[in-house]
């Protein structure tokens, strides 16, 4: 294809057009936890697929046990146009506490923020719609212009993503054939700074573990039984307690099995961002870096493993005072994995951990929330390096190749199921409160990256 100049061009033209699509499905309440509002996703799916059947796609909403798939394809402009599956989710995360929004969550708008940004607020302008229809949109420019897409173009969009994908894998297992392309791009993710994009080359993996702790057959007077009966909360307290030693490491056997040193050349680039604790940790109030000491901020988040307890339960939690032994204690605690670690083993591990320090006549129950291993593409990738000189030419600093510290299981799930690289590329900020009240967009995020993904489909086709 000719070079993209016009192609750029018809993006920024269509971008008022543009804003009205996003609004139209921003406005569409596709909350995937809440069965109440099954048919909002529904309708999410199908808006989707009558803006791709638009563009040419040969698109269909596609029914799984839960909420629907919607898939899409895309000739390009050659037989043997490189072929990718775009990957982005249509469901939002619920409004709670509603009164903490500034304007209606499903009523997007453009405002100005603090320092003077045009902002796209409403659920889902971020996480993911907003990041979703770049792609689309980017796709609309090329159409627009060239009548044709320089690569082979597959769509996924699913409507789980913030509910646990449970549908995801059988669908995968059950389509791999039509979703197989030569690489994945997901957009979910962020860029370093709002002038600094980024490429995530590696996601830590998880392991989400509850665990309820069972003592005395009823809650028990603390008074008449204290000090002979078997307090679950304080054995639940001992477990937590242990998993971490003097130094931030995790005790389990086992668990840094798989992890390797980030490489030197690696860390020294990451130093030379300047991302210090107090930077990071100012924005909520702290200022001292927890976790392994002797590690930097960035190891820390982006290349080390975890074990940290998300909720705790147990005993009287209500008004007053209760002078009560609980008679069972639960804990919700989830590690993030790096290298090659197991998640396996850890779960393995954690369980062997927990049961030697149960007395004999106490017991503990485990329920299992789920696991992924970690995910990391060679920073010398072809696909990334090819991506990184796109995004360097469309913002104002060269695109950062970076770690993240969440874990986006879908991609272990392209590598090992189908056998497909993922690129992960998105225009969203740190300052964006995805899941939190007052979602928001930067405009600017917005249109950039819609150009941003012309660039990186022209230069996969070169």
């Amino acid at each position: 294809m000719a070079p993209i100049d016009n192609v750029l061009s018809r993006a920024d033209e269509n971008l008022p057009a543009s804003l009205e699509r996003l609004f139209e499905l921003v406005r569409i309440k596709s909350i995937s936890t809440d069965p109440a509002f099954k048919a909002d996703c529904r309708k999410a799916a199908e808006y989707l697929v009558t803006v791709l059947t638009g563009l040419g796609f040969e698109a269909s909403v596609r029914d799984t046990s839960g909420h629907p798939m919607v898939v899409a394809h895309h000739e390009g402009e050659k037989a043997d146009s490189p072929h990718v599956l775009f990957y982005g989710h249509y469901d939002v995360q619920p409004v709670d506490p509603i009164e903490l929004w500034e304007t209606d969550p499903f009523e997007p708008s453009i405002k100005e923020d603090e320092k003077g940004r045009k902002i796209i607020t409403g659920r889902g302008t971020s996480d993911d719609k907003g990041q979703l229809l770049t792609f689309v949109e980017a796709v609309r420019a090329y159409k627009d212009v060239k009548g044709a897409l320089p690569v082979r173009v597959t769509i996924l969009f699913e409507g789980e993503e913030e509910s646990g994908s449970p549908s995801l894998k059988p669908f995968l297992e059950a389509n791999k054939a039509e979703l197989k392309a030569d690489f994945a791009l997901v957009c979910d993710t962020s860029m370093w700074d709002a002038e600094t994009p980024a490429i995530s080359a590696g996601l830590r993996g998880l392991v989400g573990e509850e665990i309820v702790v069972k003592a005395a057959s009823r809650d028990l007077h603390s008074g008449y039984y204290g000090g002979a009966a078997a307090n679950p909360i304080h054995i639940l307290s001992n477990i937590l307690d242990g998993l971490h030693d003097e130094t931030g490491a995790v005790t389990l056997p086992g668990f840094y099995d798989g992890v390797e040193e980030t490489p030197a050349d690696i860390k020294a680039k990451w130093e030379e961002l300047g991302r210090t604790g107090e930077d990071f940790l100012g924005s909520i109030g702290l200022s001292i870096p927890s976790g392994e000491k002797g590690r930097s901020i960035l190891e820390l988040t982006w290349a080390r493993p975890t074990a940290e307890v998300n909720g705790i339960i147990g005993g009287y939690t209500g008004g007053g005072f209760k002078t009560v032994i609980a008679a069972q204690a639960s804990a919700k605690i989830s590690f993030r994995l790096v290298g090659k670690q197991d998640p396996a083993k850890i779960r393995e591990s954690f369980r062997a951990y927990v049961k030697s320090r149960i007395p004999a006549d106490c017991s503990v129950e485990f329920h299992e929330h789920g696991g992924s291993p970690a995910i990391q593409l060679p920073y010398d990738s072809p696909l990334l390096n090819k991506a990184r000189e796109a995004l360097s030419q469309e913002w104002p600093k060269p695109a950062l190749m970076i770690g993240m510290g969440g874990s986006i299981p879908i991609v272990g799930d392209f590598q090992s199921m189908l056998g497909m690289q993922s690129l992960l590329a998105g225009f969203a900020l740190a300052d964006d409160r995805i899941h939190s009240p007052n979602e928001k967009y930067n405009l600017e995020s917005y249109r950039k990256g819609i150009r941003s993904w012309i660039r990186i489909m022209a230069a996969l086709a070169a």
